[in-house]
């Protein structure tokens, strides 16, 4: 019979009633609540990153490749060639997979009862509708055949609102020039990307027409926005652009051009990194105060079994052992609710949010299985050793004071 095993199933099976049972509970209850926190924080923050970054560079692409002078609260104003050396011969080369024009102009919309500020984007023939079509919610892309230029228009489905108007609609659009100009458009989409910063200014036209409005030619576009294929590179892609084009024009990423946003979500990763040292800092405390009430809970014990020949290490062995029992039990029932709630939370999209504060209207939800495994053994790591140190104080328990001890 392994004696130290028997002596552990006996404290934490089958002492019922006792106090250690209860402490053994309760030390199991702190070590599941720990484990399930930091998966359920690290599948937020993860699903924030991944979500929001999904939509912001499905939106606008990574990198913008504009005029130096580019004035992007009016929209672009000067603008510059097409016929470039890197288009589209860019998206042939290593890391690059798209690239399109586009061109802005802002706007005033107006219907019989309400106005509303709108910065318009001109897309070309070769905007990538497969990446836009997941924020499609209603109608379909605009049509833009070789010969006209399409009427068609795009709002957001919170303008949508705000505005009171549905697919098929007519909308009037009024530019503040001299002399002003009007443009009245069909809704053909409405699109909804969640994120409000976009969805409350931006509506989608052809460029084309913003071309005839700033009495531009055909080859004159407000820049490119340039797809990659690895986020990790974007700072090494956007500066290969950046050198690699002529001198009056400019590079950035998305990170530049959007720095509130990402810095943003920098701050989650913080806030994220806080969570999970309080947590782990949370178990060893539980741990260690765990085994010390069962090392003295125990004393009497601990005493007769020293007098009946056992030794230290013996001893130590089966505390050590409740202690595996917790921390493996702990973190079974951890990873049941961490990953229950994830998955209650991405199916079923319990909880919502502000858009205005938190750029979703739903929680995301985005699980790591490499980070899952590192928080699974980092936490049995880091709970083990916290539990074989406290066993050491076994070691300077004398057997004839331990059962004198009451």
């Amino acid at each position: 019979m392994n004696f130290p095993l028997f002596i552990t199933r006996r404290i934490a099976l089958s002492s019922s009633g006792s106090f250690s049972r209860f402490i053994i509970r309760l030390a199991i209850v702190a070590v599941a609540l720990s484990v399930a926190v930091m998966i359920i924080t690290t599948a937020v923050v993860n699903g924030f990153q991944q979500e929001i970054s999904r939509k912001t560079f499905a939106f606008w692409g990574h990198i913008h490749i504009t005029a130096l002078d580019l004035n992007p609260s009016q929209g672009d104003i000067h603008p510059i060639s097409l016929q470039q050396n890197f288009y589209p011969s860019l998206e042939q080369q290593d890391g690059y997979t798209h690239i399109q024009m586009f061109a802005r102009k802002a706007g005033i919309a107006k219907t019989d009862t309400d106005i509303e500020g709108l910065m318009l984007k001109g897309v070309g023939k070769d905007f990538d509708w497969k990446n836009f079509q997941d924020f499609l919610v209603e109608g379909q892309a605009l049509s833009q055949a070789d010969s006209t230029t399409s009427n068609d228009i795009i709002i957001s489905k919170s303008t949508a609102n705000r505005l009171r108007l549905k697919v098929g609609d007519k909308l009037t659009i009024y530019f503040v020039e001299k002399p002003p100009r009007v443009r009245r458009f069909t809704i053909c989409g409405i699109y909804n990307t969640g994120l409000a910063e976009y969805d409350q200014q931006y509506a989608i036209i052809d460029i084309r027409q913003i071309q005839r409005l700033n009495e531009w030619n055909d080859t004159d576009i407000g820049g490119f926005e340039v797809f990659i294929d690895d986020i990790d590179r974007l700072d090494e892609l956007t500066n290969k652009v950046y050198y690699s084009i002529p001198n009056k024009l400019s590079a950035q990423s998305m990170k530049e051009i959007n720095p509130n946003l990402f810095q943003w979500l920098d701050l989650q990763n913080t806030n994220e990194h806080v969570i999970l040292i309080l947590m782990i800092i949370m178990a060893i405390i539980n741990m260690i105060t765990t085994l010390l009430i069962l090392i003295l809970e125990r004393t009497n014990m601990i005493g007769i079994l020293k007098a009946l020949g056992g030794t230290n290490f013996d001893i130590q062995i089966i505390f050590i052992f409740n202690a595996i029992y917790i921390v493996f039990l702990g973190v079974l029932l951890g990873n049941t609710l961490g990953l229950g709630v994830c998955f209650l939370q991405k199916y079923f999209q319990i909880i919502t949010l502000e858009p205005e504060s938190y750029y979703l209207s739903v929680a995301p939800i985005a699980i790591n299985w490499v980070a899952l495994i590192l928080i699974n053994v980092g936490t049995l790591v880091v709970c083990f050793v916290a539990l074989v140190l406290p066993s050491f104080l076994i070691v300077r328990i004398s057997p004839i004071k331990a059962i004198q001890f009451k």
